[in-house]
């Protein structure tokens, strides 16, 4: 635009300094003829301008989908949190959609994830039954069609910036399952040898987890930049705050809930870079973001976890706090501000919708369990069907079922999962919650409402029939042989 603007400039002074009245008329007969070009190339920029502004709004959404990892549904401010300060999360509920009735489809990381990319129940693939390891030869079969492929065939870009966890080895990695870009820990930041990939490379043996959320955030914003010009699709899944937990030098000490709260403030951070990289390039109000979690907070973790709110339990179990997660969805051009949209929505909903609003085609071969949720987004209202199975990840069998308001967990014979004096999923008989009225799950009215039982009991066993044929668990991690350690034990004692 310099150009365009410095003309007139340069011709006045020419005009001043040549007095005579040949060169006057020669110089304004430069000016008139420059002024004319500037003109036609000023207007060629402003079409150019329109014409891109008019591609922008023609073009599909982008998609920013960011998944933390253990985040509790009371750990944000939007959802009730008074000792965490998350104001650019916060604002995504101002500006669009907050969810009441959310939920994942387990409580453990690689089912969930299997859940959103697929649309699929996991129980389908036999990955319900717990997560994958380092020392995991599986991984979400090669069969399974991706969120990822559907919008890669639709000319869009595709990036995963963080945590993978469906499988480590080359077959199962993220290049080959729909995206083009790949960065970050492929499993869980707990597990042996942590590692960054970039594609299917190792390329850091070192990981500083304290500059981890720095070092995603960086990577997110480096392929909105270089992706700008086209519609793009950013699956962004933090390794926070799963523990070890670690916030950088510049959040440590800067909330009221300890290092955890420092942690989610980090990430809260984070959402802003986002959000403001998207402003700069004329990119927010045509990209849907959204914000959530893979299951509910590790609440035997104590401190180093985070909070259900008003949910019971959380993260291993099939209670609400385990499986009901946050979730906030901002979409300038397509979603009214300011929204809470109640009624049971879950994970598996984001592969038919982001596939409809992306012009995409949904499989034929295959059941997709998610309900293309496109028409709640833009319009109101709620998911027409309002049922969804919850799978105990140590049984690997259906555990709860949620029809309408009312939830019926079937009975649990022994507990799993405690640790540090905090239960995980106990030992129970068959409960039942209104979750509408109930939903910290503290009334149990199975012997009151006997009917009601009944009823979800046969809807359970028609669900299942719906299913189908269904793989065996796959083996996520088998414990090693130490049979020579009992051996040598037994012969001469313990160390």
């Amino acid at each position: 635009m310099k150009i365009l603007q410095n003309p007139p400039h340069f011709l006045l002074s020419t005009a001043i300094h040549h007095p005579s009245s040949n060169s006057l008329k020669r110089s304004l007969c430069w000016q008139v003829l420059l002024l004319v070009v500037a003109a036609v190339i000023f207007s060629g920029c402003t079409s150019s301008s329109q014409d891109l502004d008019s591609a922008q709004a023609d073009r599909p959404p982008n998609i920013v989908f960011i998944f933390a990892d253990d985040l509790g549904y009371g750990d944000l401010g939007c959802y009730g949190a008074t000792d965490i300060k998350t104001p650019h999360i916060d604002q995504l509920a101002q500006q669009g959609i907050r969810f009441t009735d959310f939920y994942s489809v387990s409580p453990v990381c690689t089912p969930s994830r299997y859940g959103l990319l697929t649309g699929r129940y996991p129980v389908r693939d036999g990955v319900h039954r717990g997560v994958f390891f380092p020392e995991s030869w599986t991984g979400m079969d090669t069969a399974e069609i991706t969120l990822a492929q559907v919008l890669q065939q639709r000319g869009y870009a595709t990036g995963i910036i963080g945590k993978w966890h469906l499988g480590h080895h080359r077959q199962y990695l993220p290049l080959q399952r729909g995206f083009d870009y790949y960065f970050g820990i492929p499993y869980s930041n707990d597990m042996e040898a942590v590692v960054y990939l970039r594609g299917n490379e190792v390329v850091d043996e070192a990981v500083d987890q304290r500059q981890n959320v720095k070092t995603y955030t960086q990577e997110a914003l480096q392929f909105i930049e270089a992706h700008q010009e086209e519609p793009f699709f950013l699956y962004l899944p933090h390794a926070m705050p799963h523990v070890p937990i670690y916030a950088s030098e510049e959040f440590q000490g800067t909330s009221q809930r300890g290092l955890y709260g420092d942690v989610i403030q980090e990430m809260d951070w984070s959402v802003g870079q986002i959000v403001s990289k998207l402003q700069a390039l004329g990119l927010e109000e045509n990209t849907m973001l959204v914000f959530t979690s893979d299951n509910g907070p590790w609440r035997t973790m104590i401190e180093l976890g985070g909070s259900p709110g008003k949910l019971r339990a959380g993260k291993q179990t099939t209670f609400e706090g385990g499986m009901r997660v946050p979730c906030l969805v901002q979409w300038k051009a397509g979603i009214k501000p300011g929204q809470v949209i109640e009624g049971m929505h879950n994970m598996m909903d984001w592969f038919p919708t982001l596939a409809h609003l992306a012009g995409g085609q949904l499989p034929t071969d295959r059941p997709i369990d998610g309900e293309d949720i496109s028409a709640v987004l833009q319009q109101g209202g709620k998911r027409k069907g309002q049922q969804l199975a919850y799978y105990s990840i140590y049984t690997g069998d259906l555990a709860a079922f949620r029809s309408g308001d009312w939830k019926l967990k079937l009975p649990m014979e022994r507990p799993y999962g405690g640790r540090y004096g905090f239960e995980g999923e106990e030992a129970h008989g068959m409960l039942l919650f209104n979750l509408k009225e109930d939903p910290g799950e503290q009334q149990n009215l199975a012997e009151k409402h006997p009917e009601k039982v009944a009823q979800l009991q046969k809807e359970i066993e028609a669900f299942k029939a719906s299913l189908g044929v269904l793989p065996p668990p796959k083996k996520m991690k088998e414990p090693a042989d130490r049979s020579h350690e009992e051996y040598l034990k037994k012969k001469y004692g313990s160390s």
